[in-house]
Formats: C-alpha cells, sequence, structure tokens
C-alpha cells in the first residue's frame, strides 16, 4: 500500500493550512435564544448548567458542569422523526441514522442582501434554478445551505418577534420541492428553524418540516460563518449526539474548504 493514501493526504493538507476549518456552530450558553411557540404549546428549554466542582472542596483536582438543553437549542440537527410526517419512517431518529450522513458536501446559496432588504424573505424555487444557472445543478446527497447572515444580528434582532410572531427568512413551498426532486441530503439555516417565522401562512404550512422530514431528510439551524463558505465544495462534518430515540441534538458542525 502507498505510503501516501487519501486520508493522510488530508491530515497533511488540513495541518499544513491548504484545508481550512471552518466552525459554523453558535456558541451554545444561557443567553442562546430559543424557539418560542404559543403559549398553549410546550417550550423549548434554553441552556443551563450547574456546577459539579473546580479544583475545590467538591473535587480538588477538576471542574465540570451539569448541563440541561432542550435537542433542538443553539446550532442543532433535526432528524426526520421530529416532525409528523417523519415519524413513520424506518431508522428516523438521531441514534440510528447512517453515519455516513455525518460527512457530507455543501452548496451555499447566498441571499443575504435579500434577507436585509426583506426579513420575510422567501427562497423560490426559480431563485434555486437561477443560483444553478451559475453554480450548476446541485447534486444529490449535498447539504443545502441558506445564508441569510441572520447569525450577525444581536439577540433580540435575532429573534425578530411581534405581536404575531417570528419574522425570519426560510423556503417557499416550490423551493423544498426543488430539493427533494434534487435528492437532498438536507437543508441548513443560520435562523432559529428551517422554516420562514411566517411560515404556518404557506402550503402546506411548515413545508422545510413537512416535506423534508416526510422524504427522510435532516434540519441545521443556528449556523453561522455561512459567509466563509464558497458556493460549492465545502464538505460538512455534522455529527448529532447519539441519544436513543433522539429527535434531535445540539452538535458542532464544522466545514473543510479548501484554500
Amino acid at each position: 500500500m502507498p505510503e501516501t493514501t487519501i486520508l493522510s493526504e488530508l491530515a497533511r493538507t488540513i495541518q499544513g493550512g491548504q484545508v481550512q476549518v471552518i466552525d459554523l456552530t453558535q456558541v451554545l450558553c444561557e443567553d442562546t435564544p430559543t424557539l418560542q411557540l404559543p403559549p398553549e404549546f410546550g417550550q423549548a428549554a434554553g441552556f443551563t448548567r450547574e456546577e459539579i466542582s473546580r479544583y475545590d472542596e467538591r473535587g480538588v483536582a477538576w471542574y465540570w458542569n451539569n448541563f440541561s438543553v432542550c435537542e433542538h437549542t443553539g446550532t442543532h440537527f433535526d432528524a426526520p422523526v421530529h416532525w409528523v410526517t417523519g415519524k413513520d419512517l424506518d431508522d428516523n431518529t438521531v441514534d440510528v441514522l447512517p453515519a455516513k450522513h455525518f460527512i457530507a458536501p455543501a452548496v451555499v446559496l447566498d441571499f443575504s442582501r435579500e434577507c436585509a432588504e426583506n426579513p420575510d424573505f422567501l427562497l423560490t424555487a426559480q431563485h434555486i434554478r437561477d443560483w444553478e444557472t451559475e453554480h450548476g445543478t446541485i447534486p444529490a446527497g449535498c447539504w443545502v445551505f441558506l445564508r441569510s447572515d441572520w447569525s450577525k444580528r444581536d439577540t433580540q434582532a435575532y429573534c425578530n418577534r411581534d405581536e404575531d410572531g417570528a419574522h425570519t427568512p426560510g423556503p417557499a413551498t416550490d423551493a423544498v420541492e426543488l430539493m427533494n426532486a434534487r435528492d437532498v441530503l438536507g437543508f441548513g439555516v443560520e435562523t432559529i428553524g428551517t422554516d420562514a417565522g411566517q411560515a404556518h401562512l404557506l402550503e402546506p404550512a411548515y413545508p422545510a418540516h413537512t416535506l423534508l422530514h416526510q422524504e427522510g431528510r435532516y434540519g441545521l439551524q443556528c449556523m453561522e460563518n455561512l459567509d466563509k463558505l464558497p458556493p460549492t465544495g465545502a464538505v460538512i462534518f455534522a455529527a448529532p449526539l447519539k441519544i436513543r430515540d433522539g429527535s434531535g441534538s445540539p452538535l458542532r458542525v464544522l466545514a473543510l474548504v479548501a484554500e
């Protein structure tokens, strides 16, 4: 076997800086905003922690904490079982998903200017086709990321809620249908949810959740640094915690990008 293999060459290029590792993950802390549902529904728990010891009489040489958090708080992964349309699929929870799916290429659709002009911006199938005219057809088995630069906002502007709910960008129904037709692995965003803040008004309601999870596809939310990724060519590492019967999980999302 040759001394230089594909994996050793990858390690060498990462160590040498020819391949950058870009962290797409928000810091998970007590200030991390959570999705707010109408009061009649159950609510996602924010991140909390309790110090166990910190080099003191509780543990003289070690520091550690207990923590609690909803599966869908902070940068997190949605498994198909998260939505009712995916509940009857086989192998639909985070503990049994194919591990090879946690490493996949990504395309990045930059509509940050449109999202700055209109917080209710909807990504349409025509937007995707226009992007494909320049960058090529979205390949099967990849992540599709919507760059909105939403992660650059402060907490209030990030949640962007008023009396009729959240106003954040997301996909229109026909965009989700096109992604399904392209056989993508999943859809990722910088906002709290893969659907737009006003997606309850679409048909079907919440099309990213309803249609993607119905087909066994995944979601990633609350990412950042999408502005550091090229339109094509990045490889994404996104492995959720192996929670038995888990509907999702906070996780660290990393991108490999060649110089």
